[in-house]
């Protein structure tokens, strides 16, 4: 036998006896009893399909699912009963859990009021295409307000921001919403912002006296925008025309001549000068 045949006889051995040994192996795990375990569950209310800001929910858009009982959701509903009639204050995707930070109270409703933060306002601005950033101004964004008003004087004319980092509540109606949630813009003429009572002035009274826009925010940028505004003639380059400024002048009072100089008087003293035995008188000055 030479060397080439000797070397296919083992390997040809080595195979076979490799090929019963997994065989055997195989059928001893076929043997081999299951044992299963018995994980311990709950039932967890979720979403059955997704549902907008606003919605009141009903037995159709929610269902209960099995879901381990080691890792409970917070706030979480065991029971459809919880949930029923009770309005969303948030959007909920579809298969989501439901919890107490998503729903309002019974009593409270539906639709946009149960989702206003307590100690908030939601006042509505009206914007077209432009003023709307081309439609991307959708709900959960955040915006700053600017207005622009316009004087007499061309040059008198000012733009500023007057809130900044304003939450949208809603843009458009719901069907527009809707479209929104794959990022498209929406074409709305109203828009709804979450503000505080002082902020909702300042906006109403801009919007009545000038022209109002928004300018869309980056979500994680939350510092407030502080700016002094810009005028027609910084604008447009021109230095400012300042007024000359005039002090306040008092009574006039009469001028006061300068006293006359003193021209101090010489006095003469006599001295009395004895030499020898005879004397004198002399007068130093």
């Amino acid at each position: 036998m030479n060397r080439n045949t000797r070397t296919t006889v083992v390997v040809t051995v080595a195979v076979a006896v490799a090929a019963l040994a997994s065989f055997g192996v195989y059928r001893a795990i076929q043997q081999m009893p299951v044992r299963q375990v018995e994980v311990r569950s709950l039932y967890q209310v979720v979403a059955a399909t997704e549902m907008a800001m606003g919605t009141m929910v009903t037995r159709d858009h929610v269902k209960l699912v099995a879901w381990p009982a080691s890792s409970p959701v917070s706030k979480g509903f065991t029971t459809i009963e919880s949930v029923v009639n009770r309005g969303l204050i948030d959007s909920v995707a579809e298969n989501e859990p439901l919890t107490e930070t998503k729903l309002a109270s019974v009593e409270a409703g539906a639709g946009l009021p149960p989702s206003i933060t307590e100690g908030m306002r939601a006042v509505s601005v009206k914007v077209n295409e432009v003023v709307g950033v081309a439609g991307f101004v959708v709900p959960g964004t955040h915006v700053d307000v600017m207005v622009t008003l316009r004087r007499d004087d061309a040059k008198d004319s000012m733009t500023r921001v007057v809130v900044s980092d304003v939450e949208v509540l809603t843009a458009g109606t719901r069907f527009d919403q809707e479209k929104a949630r794959d990022g498209q813009p929406i074409p709305t003429t109203v828009v709804t912002l979450l503000v505080t009572p002082s902020d909702a002035e300042r906006i109403a009274l801009a919007a009545s006296e000038g022209e109002v826009m928004l300018t869309l925010r980056n979500p994680m940028d939350r510092k407030p925008t502080e700016t002094t505004g810009v005028r027609t003639a910084a604008l447009l380059g021109q230095a400012p025309v300042v007024a000359p400024v005039v002090q306040a002048r008092g009574p006039r009072r009469p001028a006061v001549e300068p006293p006359a100089a003193v021209i101090p008087v010489s006095k003469s003293y006599s001295v009395e000068a004895i030499r020898a035995a005879k004397r004198s008188e002399e007068v130093v000055r």
